[in-house]
């Protein structure tokens, strides 16, 4: 592993272990970044407006935006947590967790969830709040809110199922701890009627009506000689087919599963740290060089690579239209070529960097920044 990687690695990792004050500094900034690579005049191929903004406090967690319909469910790191119509930009819905937050949102469409940092899931529904419960331990993943129950994935990879509507817990399914735990999403949602989740380097098939594992498929294998290197965890941003569904292990590999049994499609080393997207023929992902990459979903054969964005540190993609859509650290978002990753456009936001993976709600991008500006694009 380089330096610059295993910096990378480091600061994106939580453990017991490593809590000293010589790798906070290092990860504060005590080390060199790379330089981001200059970016040409931009040559607008597709046509993409700005239709509105809005505005939050500030955002720094791990934020997943969640859409549902034409609502895009957002928050802020205060605990704010707010509703807005994809088509005008307009506040549907505002509530408050009453403290500050370390993951979230999940929504259904009516109930929203979120974690604190007090290790709380907090339900709430129309501004008010239904229920909260206590955590055993941290979560950095937004809870999945579906068919009337509220499933929390820990940041020890355990999962917990509650009643949405009173909080009660139905079941929990704890897994053999790891030393080390990422400070980032994790890999958790819902295929038919089974509850799928990341678990170390494996997808486990979970029966969501009293957590029995169904099924599981090893993504990636520990290696190295420590625990850091040894870490192999799956992350948030998956992408799914009929009942094909692709993800990617920390920095080891990327690999999509049969979901209906279980079976491993194929798996291929890759280096990046956030989610993957697909559209059927390809995946689409991002290594932590800023290198944007296709693989073909058939085979797992690399389809292209595009390497105009290094060390631009790149969110995870959104497949829209004939684009690949991410966004970077300086608040500029990137529509690449699905074909060949070639620049099509860029958009300009506030500058503090963009803070969650771009979506798709009701024929708009929404796009939402550091600073907690949130915008909505679409097309001319």
């Amino acid at each position: 592993m380089s330096a610059r990687g295993a910096f990378a690695r480091r600061c994106a990792l939580w453990g017991s272990s490593l809590l000293i004050a010589a790798l906070l500094a290092g990860c504060a900034g005590g080390s060199a970044r790379p330089k981001p690579a200059e970016l040409p005049p931009n040559v607008a191929l597709v046509g993409v407006r700005q239709a509105w903004t809005a505005r939050l406090p500030a955002i720094a967690f791990p934020l997943q935006v969640s859409v549902q319909g034409k609502q895009v469910a957002l928050a802020a790191s205060d605990g704010t947590v707010v509703t807005l119509d994809a088509a005008s930009g307009r506040e549907a819905g505002r509530a408050s967790a009453g403290a500050a937050l370390s993951a979230g949102v999940g929504s259904d469409g009516r109930t929203l969830a979120v974690v604190t940092r007090e290790n709380q899931v907090v339900a709430l529904e129309g501004g008010r709040e239904l229920w909260r419960r206590k955590l055993v331990t941290q979560s950095y993943t937004a809870p999945l809110v579906a068919g009337g129950r509220v499933f929390v994935l820990g940041a020890d990879r355990s999962l917990t199922a509650f009643d949405g509507r009173n909080g009660a817990q139905l079941w929990r399914l704890d897994r053999p701890a790891e030393p080390l735990v990422l400070r980032q999403a994790g890999m958790l949602q819902a295929v038919g009627n089974t509850l799928v989740a990341g678990m170390a380097g494996r997808m486990v098939g979970v029966d969501p009506d009293n957590g029995s594992v169904r099924w599981e498929a090893p993504l990636a294998s520990a290696r190295g000689t420590n625990d850091v290197e040894r870490l192999i965890d799956l992350v948030g941003g998956a992408s799914r087919q009929a009942n094909v569904l692709c993800a990617r292990a920390f920095q080891a590999s990327i690999g999509c599963v049969d979901t209906s049994n279980g079976t491993v499609r194929w798996s291929k080393p890759a280096s990046g740290s956030t989610g993957v997207a697909g559209d059927g023929q390809r995946l689409f992902g991002v290594e932590s060089d800023g290198r944007v990459l296709a693989w073909r979903a058939d085979t797992g054969d690399r389809a292209w690579i595009a390497d105009h964005l290094h060390w631009r540190q790149l969110t995870g993609p959104l497949v829209l239209g004939r684009s690949v859509v991410v966004g970077d650290s300086t608040g500029v978002v990137h529509l690449l070529s699905r074909e060949d990753g070639s620049p099509l456009n860029r958009l300009s936001t506030d500058g503090s960097g963009i803070a969650a993976t771009p979506v798709l709600a009701d024929n708009t991008l929404v796009v939402v920044t550091r600073n907690g500006a949130v915008y909505g694009f679409v097309p001319e």
